[in-house]
């Protein structure tokens, strides 16, 4: 594959105006490109570092090739984009990733097929249409979580069902619509890879991130993983397959579990910067904000060597909402602590707001003092956020 780089200059296009469009043209300003953005949102988390911010709804075409037509590159931050948007737009400049992993990889239940096909491990899943199809899901697997086959981020579209006599409502809660019925797999623990490539070929694969999630949330996540040697090489060889297979331009995160029984399962792919790799900005030698900018415009990518354990926790408009506010100087005493706010106007429970991130000696010390500085900064809300601290494994 042949291609030629993108200098700084250019102006990056951003389909999607949330944090992680923020957060990659923080870097892609840093590196000298200038930004343009399309959201549904006026006052999008993007806006403030865009020249040019256009206000639409991700399936409105001719706002998306106005947006293409001022662009040396596209990308986006949220995959919810319809496959015709796509196509349109890589009409008038390059689409990093393309129209095919995207299509792929946003629907659930076709993005867990297109996985069976090529043999990738996977928990055991149905397609259900009815309530009934639901039912003879959890007959024939036991419990498990049914799942809208799109959208439905941070828990959202999600019912757990540990019968089959739960399958009406989950199916009611669902907007009676196709969904994918998951058997629940007896977990360990959880992982993430995430997988930068770059058209002219070059690939880089980011140490595992150990994750940790609360009502389907992600809580914190921490790396280096704390996991054998030989579970994060499988687990890198698996998500660079996956990454080539699929086609991926940009960044692929691979999001895993591994099971009691030692076996590595693939729980969901995300084409776009991701929720556990926010502690790259702080541990790895290029951030995975950077590495998607690098990527896109066809630069060498960047070192994904980790220079100091580090560690995250988000932080949701609870936070906001409690009776006492956040105490952000509190928070910031902590050793190796920073606060990174989103700009988002409007908390509200369950949203994120931003997190917190710390570096420390090892995992476990950049663990403790992420969760120490989230205790501090709002001690009313640890209890419906499961900020226990663990102990990691020692490796």
């Amino acid at each position: 594959m042949s291609a030629s780089p993108i200098l700084p200059g250019a102006t990056i296009g951003f389909l999607g105006g949330g944090q992680l469009g923020r957060m990659t043209a923080l870097a892609a300003r840093s590196m000298g490109y200038d930004v343009h953005v399309l959201d549904p949102e006026a006052t999008c988390a993007t806006r403030p570092v865009a020249s040019r911010t256009i206000t639409a709804a991700f399936s409105d075409v001719q706002a998306a090739i106005d947006l293409a037509t001022q662009c040396d590159v596209i990308t986006l931050e949220i995959e919810q984009i319809h496959p015709d948007v796509l196509a349109a737009v890589a009409e008038h400049a390059p689409v990093r990733p393309g129209r095919e992993p995207v299509y792929i990889i946003q629907d659930r239940l076709r993005q867990k097929e297109w996985l069976a096909q090529h043999a990738f491990p996977l928990g055991a899943f149905m397609m259900a249409d009815s309530a009934e199809a639901i039912a003879h899901a959890v007959n024939t697997f036991g419990p498990g979580i049914a799942k809208s086959t799109h959208g439905g981020y941070d828990g959202r579209g999600q019912v757990r069902l540990s019968t089959p006599e739960q399958a009406d409502g989950a199916w009611h809660a669902l907007g009676g619509r196709t969904c994918v019925v998951e058997q629940l797999v007896d977990i360990d623990y959880e992982i993430s890879v995430l997988v930068a490539r770059r058209p002219s070929g070059g690939v880089a694969v980011y140490p595992p991130s150990r994750n940790h999630h609360t009502g389907g949330i992600l809580t914190w996540a921490v790396a280096p993983a704390a996991i054998s040697e030989a579970m994060a090489a499988r687990a890198q060889a698996l998500a660079m397959t996956i990454a080539e297979r699929i086609g991926m331009v940009g960044l692929l995160a691979v999001e895993c579990f591994v099971t009691r029984a030692g076996e590595l399962l693939v729980n969901e792919l995300a084409p776009r910067p991701h929720n556990t790799y926010h502690h790259s900005e702080r541990g790895f030698a290029t951030s995975q904000f950077e590495q998607l900018v690098r990527a896109i415009c066809d630069l060498p990518l960047g070192s994904t060597e980790l220079y100091a354990p580090s560690a995250i926790v988000n932080l949701l408009g609870d936070v906001w909402l409690h009776d006492t506010p956040p105490n952000i100087p509190h928070a910031l005493e902590v050793p190796g602590s920073r606060i990174h706010l989103y700009g988002k106007a409007g908390a509200r429970a369950g949203r994120k707001m931003g997190h917190l991130s710390a570096v420390g000696d090892s995992a476990q010390q950049a663990l403790s003092r992420v969760l120490e500085s989230y205790r501090r900064l709002s001690p009313g809300t640890t209890d419906a956020f499961d900020v226990h601290e663990p102990s990691l494994p020692q490796h």
